[in-house]
Order: structure tokens, then C-alpha cells, then sequence
């Protein structure tokens, strides 16, 4: 007998027409789906997570809503068909992203934006994209902290380098590109002009360790650009996060490899961040359950492919660290600070570290989260309540009940864990945290939603959202699945015309 359990009712999305729908997501043996009927197109139903045990884990890490203060008043329906951010929208703004052009040095059959397919220029001037800067900055409240230029291929513009410096002018303290490499990799001088203009981060798009799986899904064997990337990064001292789309068949043999290349890089490679495939609405739908890649799935191949040095229960709903920024919210003057309130199931992470011999200790092996956790949300309501003056006093109270959460004879040699949490929350000195990322990996699983498991319940929660050059604030996957056509036509030059022509010419001239 097939056993059913309901979990959520939800919005989802028809893949063939993207009309709106009612949906339902549910455990079948084991397994969570979401399906929806399309009055025109049929039924569908689809994996959302293929371990439903994995899946309700992650329920119990939520976080609290964290409503910005200035949403607009919905209009035309319900979300997602309001987005902007709307008054349906219960997360703040974590990063906000950019597309500074649709044009690219690549032709991926699996990305979301093409100049050549699409037969549109989009490449909003430095003007506007200091207009979105500002919009996002004007989040109440707490302004957008982070920002990141996307495409399209962002180093093709000549002027990337003066975009990240009016994003610093903005006000933003975190900036970083997502970039194929192939331009930091021909253009030496290109990583150190963009540290200096004050470029924190490149968001690498780094597929594997062989030449295999950019020659399937770029079209390309680019692997030796990657890594003189890389090193033309370490020249210039600028951090590295590694970003694998996974796509079953391909490269999904090679998630421990791309561990190990991390972590033999560690000097310069800040984390990875495994983006399982996002299937644009023409996929057949049994392709889609052929090729789907789950969180799950991802958490249970680190394991298996480091040999169960980095177990699957080492990594946490991204949204568990939410308690951490309402805790320091609570200790501060202005009772605000950026929270990771996004959905449960959007994503997750752990830490990992790295001693000199090279044994590898995932930070879960050191720190009860679970305890750590529970103590911070313990404290949070006491400290809210408190004067400004009896604050630290009552934070030392709960300090001293860290010790019990930490294994500090299991914790990196190079590490005072103890004393490092003290110094975060009880003197509030956040340079300590410079000491937390000595030798530590950040091993993340983002999985951007299709219009296959289109969940609105996730959307609502969204906190990584795209700046558009009217004025809107769109949710990432809103965004890719539902506004990218209508935006880019809206605000598009024709290929044709001499401002295209213009713009096409001056392919970064210095790569």
C-alpha cells in the first residue's frame, strides 16, 4: 500500500505556459514531490526531495519571518505575480544581484542568459545600475549589504571595474562577480584592478576537475582557464567561492574532487557553492526526473565521495544561523541586522577546516550546532528585554554556558573556540571571525528552483534578489523563471542598431 502525507498547499508553476496554480507537496514512500494541474497542459508531478527523512529534518532549522518595512501593496494576484518586493515577501534582502549584460564569451546550453539566443542586447548603463545600487540599499530596515554583478558574462563589459566601484561608493560592504574566468584568466592585471577597486569575492563557475564537463555543458574545454584564473586571483590576493552546477551523467562523479581541488587551494578558495541544475520549462518532463539532483542528493555524495570524512550530517539548513544575527540585533543600539531568514529546504552548509598535515575537521565534529543553537535562542529574549547597560551582563551570563557546546580538544589546533565565540558576543569584536576563516572551507548546496518544483513558499522566503532598471526588486527564482523575458525585452537594444553594434565592439579590451 503506497502511504501519502501531506506536507504544504503552495503555488507552483505550469512548466509549459508558467501560469500560476495551486500545488501540493507531499511524502510518497520516502520521497517528497510537488505536483500541480494545469487546466490546459495536464498534471505534473515532480521530486522536490528524493529523502523525505532529510527533508523533514530541515523543517525543524526555519526561521522566523524578518519582513522588510517598505514592501510595496501587492497588485494583480498573489505572489509571484506581484513581485517588487510585495507585502507577501517575509525575508530581507541577503545579496542583491545585478545582471550587467546578457552578452557572453560563451555560448551554455544551461544558462538563463543569452544575448545571441535571445536576439536582444540587454546592458543596462552605469547610470542605471547605480539607480538599482541605490534601490537596494534603500531596504528598510536594514540596507542590502551585498551585491553581486551577474549576466550574461559581467567582465565583457570594459567598465567592470568602475561598476564595483560604485558599488563601494553605494555604500555596499560586500561585492563580488560570477564569472566563467576566461577574461581573469587572459587579462593578468585584471584580478589585481578589481581588488583594488574593492572587489571582495569572485563566484567562480567551476564545473570539475577534468575537461569533460565543460566540453558537455559550455561547449568549451576550459579547464586550463580556470585554474590560470586562479592563480591570477592568488597574484592578487582575491578570494575565491567555486561554482559547480551539477547535472546528472556529468558531473556528479566529481563533487569529492572538487572538494579535494578546494581544499588543496585553500589559501585562496574560500568555499564552494554546488548548484544543482535548474531545467528551463522545454525540458521534457521525464528528462527532468532523469536528470534532477536533489540537496539531499548532493549531501549524501560529500560523503560518499570523501569517504565519510565530511558526513552528510554535517551540513545544516543555511537558515540555522538565523538566531546568530537576532541575537547580535538584540545586543546592538539599533535592534537591526541582515538575517538568513531564506526557506529551509533553499539551501545548506557546513564548515570544514584544515590542519597543517592536511586532516580535514568538519566544524560539527567540534561544536554541538544543535546545543549552540538552543543557547542562542535561549539568550535572545532576555537581552531584548534588557537595558542597553545590562546587555553585556546578561550575554556573560550565557557565555559561560558555551564551553558545554565545544569540544576543545577536537576543535583545529589554530583555533581558541571559546575564546573566539566570547569575543564575538560578549565584546562584540567581529575582526575575531578573521581567526574562524584560517584554513576553513565553506562547503554550501543552493538548488534554484524551475518551473518543475516552483514552490511558493520558497520564493516568499527568498533573500538572494535581482535589481531591475524599473525600479523592482525581484526574488532570484521569480526572476529566472517568471520576469528575465519581459525585463530584458522591456529595457533591451536591438542587436541591430548602432548602440548594439557600439557595445558589441568593445569586448573588454584588455582580455
Amino acid at each position: 500500500m503506497i502511504e501519502i502525507k501531506t506536507i504544504s498547499q503552495t503555488k507552483s508553476l505550469c512548466p509549459e505556459c508558467l501560469k500560476t496554480l495551486d500545488a501540493e507537496v507531499y511524502i510518497e514512500n520516502n520521497q517528497v514531490y510537488i505536483e500541480k494541474t494545469c487546466p490546459e497542459h495536464g498534471t505534473f508531478k515532480h521530486t522536490y526531495w528524493h529523502d523525505a527523512d532529510e527533508y523533514e529534518k530541515a523543517v525543524k532549522y526555519g526561521a522566523e519571518p524578518h519582513k522588510l518595512d517598505n514592501l510595496s501593496e501587492a497588485e494583480n494576484g498573489f505572489c509571484p505575480s506581484n513581485c517588487g518586493l510585495c507585502e507577501y515577501h517575509n525575508s530581507q534582502t541577503v545579496l542583491g544581484l545585478i545582471d550587467v549584460t546578457n552578452r557572453c564569451n560563451l555560448s551554455c546550453p544551461i544558462c538563463f542568459a543569452n544575448a545571441a539566443a535571445s536576439g536582444t542586447l540587454y546592458e543596462p548603463s552605469q547610470d542605471e545600475i547605480r539607480q538599482m545600487l541605490k534601490n537596494l540599499r534603500k531596504n528598510r530596515p536594514v540596507p542590502t549589504p551585498a551585491i553581486q554583478y551577474s549576466g550574461g558574462e559581467p567582465t565583457v563589459r570594459k567598465d567592470i571595474v568602475d561598476l564595483i566601484k560604485i558599488a563601494k561608493e553605494e555604500g555596499f560592504t560586500h561585492t563580488q562577480i560570477a564569472t566563467n574566468g576566461i577574461a581573469l584568466a587572459n587579462n593578468e592585471n585584471l584580478a589585481k584592478e578589481l581588488k583594488a577597486a574593492g572587489l571582495n569575492t569572485v563566484y567562480l563557475q567551476f564545473d570539475g576537475i577534468t575537461s569533460e564537463p565543460y566540453i558537455k555543458t559550455r561547449a568549451a574545454d576550459i579547464l586550463d582557464k580556470k585554474i590560470e584564473a586562479i592563480e591570477n586571483c592568488r597574484k592578487a590576493g582575491l578570494g575565491i567561492v567555486l561554482v559547480p552546477t551539477l547535472v546528472t551523467g556529468i558531473n556528479d562523479d566529481q563533487i569529492g574532487g572538487i572538494i579535494k581541488f578546494a581544499l588543496d587551494n585553500i589559501d585562496i578558495i574560500r568555499g564552494i557553492n554546488f548548484q544543482p541544475v535548474s531545467f528551463a520549462g522545454r525540458t521534457p518532463s521525464d528528462k527532468v526526473e532523469e536528470q534532477r539532483i536533489t540537496i539531499d542528493d548532493v549531501m549524501r555524495e560529500v560523503e560518499v565521495q570523501t569517504d565519510g570524512m565530511i558526513p552528510r550530517n554535517a551540513f545544516y539548513s543555511a537558515s540555522t544561523v538565523a538566531p546568530v544575527s537576532d541575537l547580535i540585533a538584540a545586543m546592538s543600539d539599533n535592534d537591526a541586522e541582515v538575517t538568513l531568514t531564506c526557506h529551509e529546504h533553499c539551501g545548506v552548509g557546513t564548515y570544514v577546516f584544515k590542519e597543517d598535515d592536511g586532516t580535514v575537521i568538519p566544524i560539527t565534529e567540534f561544536i554541538d550546532v544543535d546545543k549552540f543553537i538552543n543557547l542562542i535562542e535561549k539568550s535572545i529574549p532576555d537581552v531584548s528585554r534588557n537595558t542597553r547597560l545590562s546587555k553585556t551582563k546578561t550575554v556573560a551570563r550565557a557565555i559561560k554556558e558555551l564551553p558545554k557546546t565545544v569540544d576543545t580538544d577536537k576543535s583545529p589546533s589554530y583555533i581558541n573556540v571559546t575564546k573566539l565565540l566570547k569575543n564575538i558576543f560578549l565584546k562584540q569584536d567581529y575582526s575575531s571571525l578573521g581567526d574562524f576563516h584560517i584554513n576553513a572551507l565553506l562547503i554550501s548546496c543552493m538548488h534554484f528552483m524551475d518551473p518543475f518544483n516552483f514552490d511558493q513558499d520558497r520564493v516568499s522566503r527568498c533573500v538572494i534578489h535581482y535589481a531591475v532598471p524599473d525600479g523592482r526588486i525581484i526574488p532570484f527564482c521569480s526572476m529566472n523563471n517568471i520576469y528575465r523575458e519581459s525585463v530584458e525585452k522591456k529595457f533591451h537594444i536591438p542587436l541591430n542598431s548602432p548602440r548594439a553594434k557600439e557595445i558589441i565592439s568593445n569586448i573588454n579590451k584588455k582580455e
